[in-house]
């Protein structure tokens, strides 16, 4: 690995892109499985190690390089919803249309490509009635963008965070869900303490739990039997902010040999995804290889669960929390190393 930006262990960047196709990579074998399935599979504790060379990933890693390769493929000195959503479409279709979209992907994102790919506006491609876990496992690459970065600022990394998601996932749990996980990355990758973390992410979405990005989501909060735009926006904080609540109680007297299921729910959706893989981080917080194994032996959608781990704790550890023998085994390791060093 190309050393050559800094101190190994404080590539947060790339730490937290690499965990995220560990975790997803881990949890690719145990997905649909219950807990006492994945024992049964792989004896005592489920998986431990990514198998295979390479090590094969999921939809989760292959979207989540996708927005990243929008972010890299927008030339203009800034970003805004014009100059992004062509690179986020084109990412999104390429994606859609590969021979290697054969990793189980969700009928949201599909459906939603496939419309984008008919050139239909995405305000219309998308699947307004969707809050799945696609809309923020792919997110990190927004969490990751530097400040500053093509006119990049707070407002505009959350803009971009509910702009990537609505192209397929228009609920505002959705986007609220995804600009959550991107805030809590930039969190962590800010050195963020850990056992602040949850507060500081329930007073971000207190704050933004009224703030419409119009300039991005444009007339997206036109739907049946909502007034305001503010009504709209507010629905989704207010299903994330309850489950911080739930993640809060989780923590009180944490139960680390418990399915984390249990207690935020099974990742299905997005807000749940979000909950149930910082569930795994924060029960672990200086070990992130013991906590991509918890994250993988769970009941839910334990790929999405795990890849959201790994980004937390690659973000938080850099790529010191990483073994070496899985860098050079992951798949897509290339894409992952390059879009890495850039940020780092």
């Amino acid at each position: 690995m190309d050393n050559t930006k800094g101190n190994y262990a404080m590539r947060y960047a790339s730490g937290c892109l690499f965990g995220l196709a560990f975790g997803d990579a881990l949890g690719a074998k145990t997905e649909f499985l219950s807990v006492t399935e994945i024992c049964h599979r792989y004896p005592p504790r489920g998986p431990q190690e990514i198998e295979g060379n390479p090590a094969r990933v999921t939809d989760d890693t292959q979207m989540a390089l996708a927005v990243g390769e929008a972010l890299m493929n927008t030339t203009t000195a800034n970003l805004t919803a014009a100059t992004l959503e062509t690179p986020l479409r084109n990412a999104f279709i390429k994606w859609w249309r590969s021979p290697d979209n054969n990793r189980a992907p969700g009928m949201t994102c599909l459906k939603a490509c496939s419309q984008l790919a008919l050139g239909i506006p995405w305000q219309q491609a998308t699947q307004v009635n969707s809050k799945g876990c696609g809309a923020n496992m792919r997110v990190a690459p927004v969490g990751l963008l530097p400040l500053g970065e093509k006119g990049a600022n707070a407002a505009t990394r959350a803009a971009i965070a509910q702009f990537q998601a609505a192209l397929t996932h228009g609920h505002p749990t959705a986007l609220a869900a995804s600009d959550l996980t991107a805030s809590a990355i930039a969190d962590l990758a800010a050195r963020g303490d850990p056992q602040g973390l949850i507060s500081r992410l329930r007073s971000y979405a207190l704050n933004q739990r009224t703030v419409y990005h119009a300039d991005w989501l444009g007339s997206l909060w036109q739907q049946p039997y909502i007034n305001t735009q503010e009504e709209f926006i507010s629905r989704g904080w207010d299903e994330c902010l309850a489950v911080l609540d739930r993640l809060d109680a989780a923590l009180v007297n944490p139960k680390r040999d418990a399915d984390p299921c249990e207690a935020t729910g099974e990742g299905w959706i997005a807000e749940e995804a979000f909950a149930t893989g910082l569930l795994c981080f924060l029960l672990f917080p200086e070990e992130p290889l013991v906590a991509l194994r918890r994250a993988a032996l769970t009941a839910g959608d334990s790929d999405s669960i795990a890849c959201l781990t790994g980004a937390f704790a690659g973000a938080y550890m850099g790529m010191a929390a990483w073994p070496e023998d899985w860098i050079v085994r992951i798949e897509y390791r290339d894409q992952i190393a390059a879009l890495g060093q850039l940020w780092d």
